[in-house]
C-alpha cells in the first residue's frame, strides 16, 4: 500500500483528497497518556472516531527518538500519522513526519491544543477524529529553529521560565489551566532584567532589550490574544513579537492586557514580519520554548521556514494556522 494520499492538482500547493475507508492510520501517543481513566476514555473515543479497524497505536516515552517511531509507523504502511496528545506531542510527531510522504494531523488531548484548534478541529476527541477521517490534507510550511520543527510558536525570555515553573506546579497540583495561570504570576515575581538581543530579520539588523521574544507560525494564536501579525502567517512569514517592559509591574500589566485582549502594538510590544530571523542573545546557551515544551539551545537562534511543506489533515473548510 502506498504511503502517500492521492493528490488533487499538481505542485507543492496541491491538497490531498480524504483518506480511503481502508487507509491505515498510525496514532502516536505518549506512553504516559492513558495512565488514568479520563485519558484512556478520551484516547479510546478518538480511535473510535478514526475507525478502530484501520488504526494502529504506537507509543513513545520521554527521551525516545520520535522519528524512529514515525519511521516504524510508515514502514507498517500508514498513510496518515496522527499525534494524540497536546501541542508538544503534535510538534514532536510533525517533525518526524516531515519528508516521509505521509499526511499528519493532531488528535487534541492536551491542555490548550492550539494547533488542532487553529486548523479547525474541535477539542472533543471523537468529533475531532471524525473530522480527521473525512478531512483533506493541505500543505503548510512550518517553522524551524536551529533545524527543529515547531508548529505554533517559539520563544526566548520569560515565557520559557514560565513553562519551567508550570511543570513544577503541574507535578504538585495536576495539569489544570488555572495552575498554568498561577505559574505565570510566580515567574513574574522572580523576574530580574530584560535580555539584550542582536537581531537580523531578512537582512535587517538591529539590537533591543526585551523580557521576551516570540516567533509565531499560528494565526489562530495571534487572533486569540488580539495580537498583530496574522496576515504575515498566510504570506508564509513569521510574525515576530518583541515584548516591551523593564520591571515586574510592566510584565503584570502586559499579561493582564493579553488576557483581556487589549495589548497594543507600540505600547506593549513591537512587531515585524520576516521569512528568516537570526537572534543572538548575550548568553551562549539559553532556555528556548516551542509549542509548550522547553529545552536548552545554543546561540545564535536561526528561525527558518521548512524547506518542504507538512501535509496537515483538517476539516474541508480549513482553519487559521
Amino acid at each position: 500500500m502506498k504511503n502517500v494520499i492521492d493528490v488533487a492538482g499538481e505542485g507543492e500547493g496541491a491538497w490531498r483528497a480524504p483518506l480511503n475507508d481502508d487507509a491505515r492510520i498510525a496514532v502516536i501517543v505518549n506512553q504516559r497518556s492513558g495512565t488514568n481513566a479520563r485519558d484512556r476514555e478520551a484516547l479510546g473515543r478518538g480511535i473510535e472516531g478514526l475507525g478502530a479497524h484501520r488504526v494502529r497505536r504506537f507509543e513513545f516515552k520521554k527521551g525516545d527518538d520520535i522519528s524512529s517511531v514515525v519511521k516504524a509507523a510508515v514502514a507498517d504502511g500508514a498513510q496518515a500519522v496522527v499525534a494524540a496528545g497536546g501541542d508538544g506531542t503534535a510538534m514532536a510527531v510533525a517533525g518526524g513526519v516531515m519528508g516521509t510522504g505521509c499526511a499528519f494531523s493532531h488528535l487534541p488531548l492536551g491542555t490548550f491544543n492550539y494547533f488542532a484548534r487553529g486548523v479547525g478541529l474541535p477539542e472533543d476527541p471523537f468529533t475531532a477524529a471524525r473530522e480527521i477521517a473525512r478531512g483533506v490534507a493541505r500543505p503548510i510550511h512550518v517553522g524551524t529553529v536551529n533545524g527543529k520543527v515547531f508548529l505554533n510558536n517559539a520563544s526566548i525570555g520569560i515565557y520559557p521560565q514560565i513553562l519551567r515553573e508550570r511543570e513544577t506546579i503541574y507535578a504538585r497540583f495536576g495539569r489544570r489551566r488555572i495552575m498554568a495561570h498561577w505559574s505565570v504570576a510566580r515567574t513574574f515575581w522572580k523576574f530580574q532584567r530584560p535580555m539584550h538581543l542582536d537581531v537580523v530579520a531578512d537582512g535587517r539588523a538591529f539590537s533591543c532589550r526585551s523580557p521576551l521574544l516570540f516567533v509565531f507560525r499560528s494565526a489562530y494564536q495571534l487572533k486569540t490574544f488580539g495580537l498583530a501579525g496574522a496576515r504575515s502567517i498566510s504570506d508564509d512569514q513569521f510574525a515576530v513579537l518583541i515584548g516591551r517592559g523593564e520591571t515586574r509591574l510592566d510584565l503584570f500589566r502586559t499579561a493582564l492586557r493579553l488576557v483581556t485582549r487589549t495589548a497594543q502594538l507600540g505600547r506593549d510590544y513591537d512587531f515585524l514580519a520576516a521569512h528568516e530571523i537570526v537572534v543572538t542573545p548575550r548568553r551562549k546557551r539559553l532556555l528556548l520554548a516551542f509549542d509548550g515544551e522547553r529545552d536548552k539551545a545554543a546561540a545564535p537562534l536561526t528561525f527558518k521556514m521548512s524547506a518542504e511543506p507538512l501535509y496537515v489533515i483538517m476539516p474541508r473548510q480549513g482553519g487559521e494556522t
